[in-house]
């Protein structure tokens, strides 16, 4: 007896959360065309959804995966004219190249990643191309991870798949000498898959199916080039912050921030391997720096990050964190990669220091609404709204709260602000919800 509709339905989407990236990767071998393999892709999950019912397969990434490939192979057979015209985006079927196997191979994902984020792109197409063709957002779900229109998202996406059409960008995993002008894009944007599964965009607080996507590729990063201290710090970051998603939700599935964590549900095991890639991160930073006689960088901004994560998970209890280092490893950041955003993160610890001025700090984040890139950003009315309470201005802060709420796309985050703007002071100038 065949499974239920609902129940294909069900695991297909599962399917899709969970293979994606390994199925367009391993057609994208076959086609040599991101658009057509996307279009295989598409069609492969359109088709479990009508052949499953008969029988779910055990491994529906093979199931899946193979059906992509066969659906390619046809339109290039079909299309020999086409086929001859396609740039040349793999390596040759039995190159010897790293992970250039005729078999599908786990670094393919990787290699994927390092097409999309080639030198010929614009650094922000990369980011978009990546985000929707690794991650398999909508155009919708990229432009929200990004602070940009829909509009925006999708001729970046365009224009990046043209280009790489055009300029015949292999696929493939570069060679050592090309390695480093691709590799801080390459890391943001496996933080970026990373961060759009810790707070999903829908009625759940994370995707499980991004976040471990994002650490297996950070871990691919480190095999790859396990000299390098910035895929270790960055390996170091997502697992510190995957060590403590248990305590991220109640029992009842509500948003807990780190400071109201139940520390005792953190993974101590993942925080120990996160802490020490980070340490090992910094020493590797260290070495490098004697080497050169002082000449080459300090640490880098992933290494910084992973830091911050690490003053967290190590400190006794939020309380007793040291915001004063946490305060600098910001204004290190600020000082070799400045952005809006690293401003607010610094604003938002300074506020936390033993003997703060809020009224400063509430001056640095009024000043940082004027910021374009910050406009759609719920966390800023999200930190003013917490600085305002503790000023005791009720009003404003639960003007705040809805400003946020109206920003945030995850229900959890929504349901939380509410809470928080719930919890003001009832004044003559604002009703309070229930």
């Amino acid at each position: 007896m065949g499974a239920s509709a609902r129940v294909v339905a069900e695991r297909v989407e599962a399917a899709h959360r969970e293979c994606w990236s390994v199925v367009l990767a391993s057609t994208v071998r076959v086609t040599r065309d991101l658009d057509l393999a996307e279009d295989c892709a598409q069609e492969a999950f359109v088709r479990a959804l009508r052949t499953w019912p008969e029988q779910i397969p055990d491994n529906p990434a093979g199931w899946l995966t193979t059906v992509a490939k066969r659906l390619a192979l046809d339109k290039l057979r079909r299309e020999t004219t086409l086929r001859r015209k396609l740039p040349l985006l793999v390596e040759e079927v039995g190159s010897t190249a790293y992970g250039g196997q005729a078999d599908d191979q786990p670094t393919d994902p990787l290699r994927l990643v390092f097409t999309c984020c080639h030198p010929a792109l614009a650094r922000d197409a990369q980011v978009a191309l990546t985000l929707r063709l690794i991650c398999g957002l909508t155009t919708r779900e990229v432009a929200a991870g990004l602070l940009i229109s829909e509009a925006t998202a999708a001729a970046r996406i365009t224009r990046a798949k043209k280009k790489i059409a055009a300029a015949g960008i292999p696929y493939r995993i570069p060679a050592d000498d090309e390695l480093a002008s691709r590799l801080d894009v390459v890391l943001t944007v496996v933080q970026l898959v990373y961060t759009a599964g810790h707070v999903a965009a829908g009625p759940e607080l994370t995707r499980a199916d991004l976040t471990g996507r994002a650490i297996e590729l950070a871990q691919l990063l480190v095999r790859l080039m396990p000299d390098e201290p910035e895929p270790q710090s960055l390996l170091a970051l997502l697992l510190m912050t995957q060590a403590r998603g248990d305590a991220r939700v109640s029992e009842d599935g509500e948003l807990v921030l780190l400071a109201d964590q139940d520390r005792s549900r953190w993974d101590i095991k993942m925080l120990a391997e996160g802490v020490s890639r980070a340490t090992a991160a910094l020493r590797q930073g260290e070495r490098s720096a004697r080497a050169t006689g002082g000449q080459s960088p300090g640490p880098g901004r992933f290494a910084l990050q992973a830091a911050i994560a690490g003053l967290h998970v190590t400190a006794p209890s939020w309380e007793r964190t040291d915001w004063v280092q946490v305060v600098r490893m910001y204004d290190a950041m600020l000082v070799g990669w400045p952005s809006p955003i690293v401003a607010l993160n610094r604003a938002a610890a300074q506020s936390l220091v033993p003997g703060a001025d809020l009224a400063e700090v509430l001056g640095e984040l009024d000043a940082l609404g004027k910021e374009s890139a910050l406009k759609a950003y719920a966390y800023l009315p999200a930190a003013r709204a917490d600085v305002l309470a503790r000023l005791g201005r009720p009003d404003e802060a639960a003007r705040e709260y809805d400003a946020a709420i109206a920003l945030t796309a995850n229900g959890a985050e929504q349901r939380f602000l509410s809470r928080r703007r719930a919890s003001l002071p009832t004044t003559h100038g604002d009703a309070v919800p229930d």
